[in-house]
């Protein structure tokens, strides 16, 4: 249960007319790519107040976002009860003019949030209900439950909150027919975050793929690893991986596969480093298996290879094979295939010329089409709808 409203300390913003809104999370890192780097950063050079609530270790201002601080929670049951009652008090201690929260479990939340007659703005990252399916740490006898549940009260929440905000167009169908707005949000990438590397810089790169992002057997780890296995010693190609483990067990079962002598783990890095990363190497993995949460899914490491001027390497599910064929920028591959994958890997290493056409056709339908420049401005057209409405809206 959330306890009752905590007493309101609202401060005037230091522009005075500028309009304060929070962004909300009790999952994501504070320094999460789709909140902290575009949303917020966004708003915060647009003139927004923005503050945003997240489990960190202390409260801190960075580029123009105040950092309001909530204990990270041990357990995943605290993290959903005792940590939600905490970022709703803190929200409700900031007296924003609009909210804007990012996970499920922060629904009960929202919708106080807008009982009190505040604009509220859900933020749909993920299709919760297929992404359910997949999460080892529900029963999976109980998985059909959980997932009815939630899709009850978003049913519930799109009669009540202001807007939502869906990453993908399937989010985004979810809501087509419902009485709440639906702004979709793609999660493109920031055209200034990436190098992109000249001919003469492209032939000193390394004979190196990458794969950034969670790394787990569903994003097939396993089937890329092998796939190393199967190169040719001679062409000294090495896998670096960018992330973190899931389950952490997980790097000792690949140490058995014969292609992790040529994968290097790097961990989880910064932006700045990620960047780095991917001007070094000569191509980009997006190879995921083929569940219900990832067929049609817009993954934004996809867009991230693309922005630094590298092919891309996909999976060939239509909705991948709609961006890879149309921008004629990478090759599409069986996910269950390390043979696949592995022909496709040698393909962009020993085919110099292409690889790197590939990676400028990638790059010039992300500066053309696929970059948060565009969606930035569907942002700030919800939330000047929002906030210039002279009722709670």
């Amino acid at each position: 249960m959330l306890s009752p409203d905590p007493v309101n300390t609202r401060s005037a913003s230091p522009l005075g007319s500028s309009k304060r809104v929070a962004h909300l999370t009790t999952v994501h890192s504070p320094f999460d790519v789709r909140i902290f780097h575009k949303e917020c950063k966004s708003l915060a050079r647009a003139g927004y107040d923005v503050t945003l609530i997240a489990c960190h270790d202390k409260d801190e201002t960075k580029d123009g976002v105040c950092i309001r601080a909530v204990p990270k929670e041990p357990k995943r049951l605290l993290r959903m009860t005792r940590g939600v009652r905490n970022v709703y008090r803190e929200a409700v201690r900031i007296n924003a003019d609009l909210y804007h929260f990012h996970d499920p479990e922060l629904l009960p939340a929202g919708l106080l949030l807008r009982l009190r007659g505040k604009r509220v703005v859900y933020d749909v990252h993920e299709d919760v209900s297929a992404d359910i399916a997949s999460k080892q740490y529900i029963p999976k006898g109980f998985r059909w439950f959980v997932a009815g549940a939630i899709s009850m009260i978003e049913a519930l929440a799109s009669r009540i909150l202001s807007a939502v905000t869906p990453a993908t167009p399937r989010i985004a169908t979810r809501f087509a027919s419902r009485r709440l707005p639906a702004v979709l949000l793609s999660n493109y990438p920031v055209l200034e975050e990436f190098r992109v590397p000249d001919h003469d810089t492209w032939s000193r790169k390394s004979m190196a793929i990458a794969y950034v992002g969670v790394i787990t057997r569903s994003r097939c780890i396993q089937e890329m690893t092998q796939a190393m296995s199967l190169l040719p010693e001679s062409l000294g190609a090495t896998l670096k991986l960018v992330g973190n483990f899931s389950p952490p067990s997980l790097a000792g079962e690949l140490a058995a596969i014969n292609g992790w002598k040529r994968t290097q783990v790097l961990g989880i890095l910064d932006r700045g480093r990620v960047a780095g990363v991917l001007a070094e190497v000569r191509a980009g993995l997006v190879v995921l298996k083929a569940t219900q949460a990832f067929v049609d899914s817009v993954p934004i490491k996809m867009f991230e290879y693309m922005c630094a001027g590298i092919p891309v390497i996909a999976s060939n599910f239509p909705a991948f094979a709609e961006t890879v064929n149309g921008a004629k920028c990478g090759l599409l591959v069986d996910p269950d295939d390390p043979q696949g994958i592995a022909r496709a890997i040698e393909y962009v290493l020993t085919h110099t010329e292409e690889a790197e056409a590939m990676g400028k056709r990638g790059r010039e339908a992300v500066l053309s089409k696929y970059n948060w420049a565009n969606e930035e401005h569907k942002l700030f057209q919800l939330y000047r709808t929002l906030l210039d409405c002279s009722c709670a809206g």
